[in-house]
């Protein structure tokens, strides 16, 4: 490998391991998004909405990740900062008007049904895509 291959490499090291969390965060988002739309989306449609935005969202930080590069670095570090700010936003909505929510998303309580990997994802990810700037 030459060092300007290594340079755009994003899954090494922190990025192993955020490239798996993201891509369980995709395929379980994906799957239980898809099932409700299918089944149940009259109930929830907001919820239900909100949790295929998060999946989107999740693949696609997986794809870059994945990809690396300088362009797809920065796209991941958009879209990082763009799910944080989802999360930040539907959890404290969540919080202020639960009756908005007859279900819960992804993005719920800042991710409480996850084990707030949901919050804490991204903030990881910016923090790593961040760095890997920084040492490339």
């Amino acid at each position: 490998m030459s060092a300007t291959e290594g340079a755009g490499r994003l899954v090494k090291g922190p990025g192993m391991l955020l490239v798996w969390l993201y891509g369980v965060m995709s395929v379980g988002a994906v799957s239980r998004s898809i099932y409700q739309i299918a089944t149940e989306f009259d109930r929830a449609p907001l919820a239900y909405a909100l949790s295929a935005v998060a999946a989107v969202v999740y693949a696609f930080i997986t794809y870059t990740l994945v990809r690396g590069g300088e362009t797809a670095r920065r796209a991941a570090l958009v879209c990082c900062a763009a799910e944080l700010v989802g999360v930040l936003t539907v959890g404290t909505w969540t919080l202020a008007d639960p009756s908005a929510f007859p279900d819960a998303t992804v993005w719920s309580d800042y991710g409480y049904g996850y084990i707030f990997i949901p919050v804490l994802l991204p903030v990881t990810g910016i923090w790593w895509l961040r760095r890997s700037r920084a040492s490339a």
